[in-house]
């Protein structure tokens, strides 16, 4: 009985550890063992005992026969549960490490291939380089040639220029020996002279022939290098949608671009308000639509952005490329688009307002890796008079500048272009209205492009911010927008 009693413990206390602490399959196993050896041993311990007092009484025997069964099934009871137990943790074990192997394969097999494209760049850029150094090679030897050429052609030309000079002697001398029998010495003279003549124009028509040779094969040079530059600069436009901002200075601000939508509330005011911040001090301090009115202008619709505890007017959004800004100059006059999505406010609305006293503006940047930075400026804006000239004078910002400062930048449109440099119009091949300078890379207005991992990007066409001494920046999203210069938290 003790023996059983030590048995029922032993199998109570086993089931306890099982119910209450997770075990690894080892550790069950190990359990598992104990049982098959103690139970045995439990079960012919009670046995012997049975069997020694079976000639004492009846009852007690009986009784312990129906122990040991209890003991039994409850011992089974405890390795049925535990065989389930092991089972579900093993099915369980299983699916975790096929996730875990079918993980693995698909990151082997995307690491292969990144592997392998960014071999093939590596080697696509050598090739490009070694063969643009050989064609800069070339071309040096070319203009080399091109140079001694040119010194034989003036010596070429100035011989002829003494043969011409004793050509019209000789004409002289025919004119007065055509009335006069020239002797055979003087005929002699002139054929010899005419041959040597001859000889020199043939020689010369040569070597224009060859100077014309050499000059298209410079312009042929000319365009492979070119081309071999295209190809760089893509490759670098590459490199830029993976780094993109990249390694540049973080903008010190974590407020992020406000998305509008098409439920965005409009707000009307009562009162002359001239702008924005004007609204944001008599109390609306909500993103959305508003409607002001500037000192000597009509009331107008804006959209007003909270940010630096103030308000700001928005006079430029783009966020997704859904509204075309390749429009002409009455559109950019008077503005276009939604200004709860894309929009441009319009020359006139913008300048009626900074007419009002000094401002500063502000424009807002944001890559394909959803990176932001920002660059200030003070300003000015002229009006229609001076098509609407901007002069800018940065002040802040974490990119740097690529917009000309302290100049007089016009702006233009593809019908009515005021800046056509070289018989090169920005307009139409930017495809927007822009303040452009002498045609830079920089456009916000230009046509909306999204990055491919392959093919050629035409800079021109695209949404691009380009200092004059830094790589181009592929924009996602821009903003641009105005406040008073007596913004207290302006930094």
């Amino acid at each position: 009985i003790q023996n059983s009693h030590t048995a029922k413990n032993v199998s109570r206390k086993s089931l306890c550890i099982l119910k209450n602490q997770r075990v690894s399959g080892a550790e069950n196993m190990k359990i598992i063992l104990a049982f098959l050896f103690i139970a045995p041993l439990a079960l012919s311990a009670r046995a012997e005992k049975d069997y020694s007092s079976s000639d004492s009484a009846a009852p007690p025997e009986t009784k312990s026969r129906f122990a040991m069964l209890d003991d039994v099934r409850i011992l089974a009871n405890g390795l049925l549960q535990l065989g389930h137990g092991l089972k579900d943790f093993v099915h369980k074990t299983k699916g975790q490490m096929n996730d875990i192997f079918q993980k693995l394969y698909i990151f082997d097999r995307s690491f292969y291939e990144l592997s392998l494209q960014t071999s093939e760049i590596k080697e696509e850029e050598e090739q490009l380089r070694q063969t643009t150094a050989r064609l800069q090679i070339n071309n040096e030897e070319i203009k080399n040639l091109s140079q001694e050429m040119n010194s034989k052609i003036e010596d070429l030309i100035q011989n002829k220029i003494h043969l011409q000079e004793k050509v019209w002697g000789l004409e002289d001398k025919v004119t007065k020996l055509s009335i006069i029998q020239p002797s055979m010495q003087e005929t002699k003279e002139i054929s010899s002279l005419k041959a040597f003549v001859e000889q020199q124009d043939n020689h010369i028509k040569q070597l224009l022939k060859t100077v014309e040779d050499q000059h298209v094969q410079l312009n042929r040079q000319h365009n492979q290098i070119m081309e071999l530059e295209d190809k760089l600069n893509h490759m670098e436009l590459q490199e830029l949608t993976e780094n993109s901002f990249t390694g540049e200075q973080t903008e010190p601000e974590a407020i992020p671009f406000t998305v509008h939508n098409a439920t965005a509330v409009t707000y009307k005011s009562d009162g002359a308000t001239p702008d924005c911040t004007a609204l944001y001090n008599s109390g609306m301090q909500s993103n959305g639509v508003y409607t002001i009115k500037p000192n000597g202008s009509e009331a107008f619709d804006v959209y007003c952005e909270m940010k630096f505890g103030s308000s700001w007017t928005v006079i430029q959004n783009r966020e997704d490329g859904s509204l075309d800004f390749n429009q002409t100059w009455d559109a950019y006059t008077n503005g276009f688009g939604d200004l709860n999505e894309e929009f441009w406010l319009g020359l006139n609305k913008t300048y009626s307002i900074t007419k009002q006293g000094d401002y500063i503006l502000r424009i807002e940047l944001q890559d394909w890796k959803d990176n932001k930075r920002y660059i200030e400026y003070a300003f000015s804006l002229g009006g229609p008079e001076t098509d609407y000239t901007l002069q800018l004078s940065r002040i802040s910002g974490s990119i740097p500048n690529a917009l000309p400062e302290q100049t007089e930048l016009r702006f233009s449109t593809a019908d009515r272009d005021m800046d056509i440099i070289n018989d090169f119009s920005c307009p139409e091949n930017y495809l927007g209205g822009w303040w452009h300078s002498e045609c830079e890379e920089t456009n916000l207005n230009g046509k909306y492009v999204a990055p491919r991992s392959r093919g050629r990007l035409d800079r021109r066409k695209g949404l691009y911010w380009k200092p004059k001494k830094g790589r181009y920046y592929l924009l996602k999203s821009t903003k641009i927008m105005i406040h008073p210069t007596d913004l207290k938290s302006f930094d």
